[in-house]
């Protein structure tokens, strides 16, 4: 009787996620351009509704989406131009989309109010609108996107580490 040495193939499992390589990208982001040391301060202070990547449903956030009240102010992540102010594309309500130096565009949706118009010059943190709830979403809440040329990347690997109000009351002193 021959032995039995039937090989089932399986595919290898999937590595854990490797903290030192996301570093590494973050860091050859921010040689690549992103501004002060690779990271954009926040639009607006909030928590995060939704993250980047697969939604529920099988759809895709290109972004997050920020609760915030309604009216509180939008500001832009760094200088550029604007590129579009409108509200034309479906779902998003009021959009600004700014160009920013080495290849960066930022996109701020579900906006109450714009406050710059198309080819305006922006600065970095200057208000550029106000929260809404414009486009598909029911609630306050600012859509941001920030896209590496015409890519999508996930804001919070290039954000600077999110202002809260529990940094401020949790007891410790600095």
């Amino acid at each position: 009787m021959e032995p039995v040495t039937a090989a089932l193939r399986l595919p290898a499992p999937k590595p854990p996620p490797d903290p030192i390589a996301a570093e590494n990208r973050r860091a050859e982001a921010a040689a690549a351009g992103s501004p002060r040391g690779g990271r954009f301060p926040w639009p607006v202070r909030g928590h995060v509704l939704a993250g980047y990547g697969v939604a529920a449903g099988g759809a895709h956030n290109d972004g997050i989406n920020i609760a915030a009240a309604r009216g509180a102010a939008v500001t832009a992540v760094d200088g550029g131009i604007v590129a579009y102010a409108g509200n034309e594309l479906r779902g998003y309500g009021n959009l600004l989309l700014i160009k920013h130096d080495n290849g960066w565009i930022s996109a701020y949706a579900h906006c109450d109010e714009l406050l710059v118009r198309r080819g305006d010059p922006i600065h970095r943190g200057q208000t550029i609108a106000k929260v809404g709830a414009t486009g598909g979403v029911s609630e306050p809440q600012l859509h941001f996107e920030l896209r590496r040329g015409k890519d999508p990347v996930d804001p919070r690997e290039f954000l600077a580490p999110a202002p809260s109000a529990e940094a401020g009351a949790s007891g410790r002193s600095g």
